[in-house]
């Protein structure tokens, strides 16, 4: 019976819990600064968030969870794949009640959907940048709309930047940034809406009768 109790007690060493909670990302968070303030590796964080598509790329409000059992030998590997710079990036998308499908989108489709959203968010957040390329891949998925970013994009009279020209310069560092934010979870931060608009400064006021599904900065999203 000693035996066993000291083997027991052994055994229950190797297994350590960590307190049942999670953590709400704020401004200026990191995944790497989380991980250091609950004494974990940045590997175990990513293993326990695989919902964070790209560990470098996290919003206010995300909930991080940072409960994990702790080994004392441990070499896992985060279970989470970046989403790579490259052509042939890929989104999880349905439209309408049809069956899930993968979308691709090609590089010279990166690049735009990062032109219209430094067009019509320079001055904007990031998170309000995500927002904005968002609505474009919603149109995408949704019936209502065409089934490509160029389609969505340069459909007649929907981006005032398609036809004063600012569609035609480069797209910006965090602009390419947020697109790739909007390819993964944090596509979410529009709440599926389909329109966007600054009411301060819009000539048309059709989408005020719009349901509205968020605010960010001075855009008003609208479904």
């Amino acid at each position: 019976m000693k035996k066993l109790f000291f083997l027991l007690a052994f055994l229950t060493t190797l297994f350590v819990a960590a307190p049942t909670f999670a953590h709400t990302v704020e401004k200026g968070d990191t995944m790497s600064e989380i991980a250091r303030k609950n004494g974990l590796s940045l590997n175990q964080l990513a293993k326990a968030n695989p919902h964070v598509k790209n560990i470098d790329l996290i919003y206010v409000g995300q909930q991080i969870n940072t409960t994990i059992n702790k080994t004392i030998n441990t070499s896992d590997k985060p279970s989470v794949k970046t989403l790579s710079h490259k052509t042939n990036n890929t989104t999880q998308v349905s439209r309408g009640n049809e069956r899930s499908e993968k979308i691709s989108l090609s590089e010279a489709e990166i690049d735009l959907l990062a032109r219209i959203v430094r067009a019509e968010a320079q001055t904007e957040s990031f998170e309000g940048k995500v927002a904005v390329a968002s609505v474009v891949l919603n149109r995408v998925d949704s019936p209502k709309f065409p089934d490509t970013v160029r389609e969505v994009i340069y459909q007649r009279n929907q981006f005032q930047p398609v036809a004063n020209g600012q569609i035609n310069k480069p797209a910006d560092e965090e602009s390419r940034k947020a697109v790739f934010a909007a390819l993964s979870d944090m596509r979410a931060i529009a709440k599926d809406a389909l329109f966007f608009y600054n009411p301060d400064i819009a000539q048309s006021r059709w989408l005020d009768s719009r349901e509205t599904t968020v605010q960010i900065g001075q855009h008003v999203f609208k479904k």
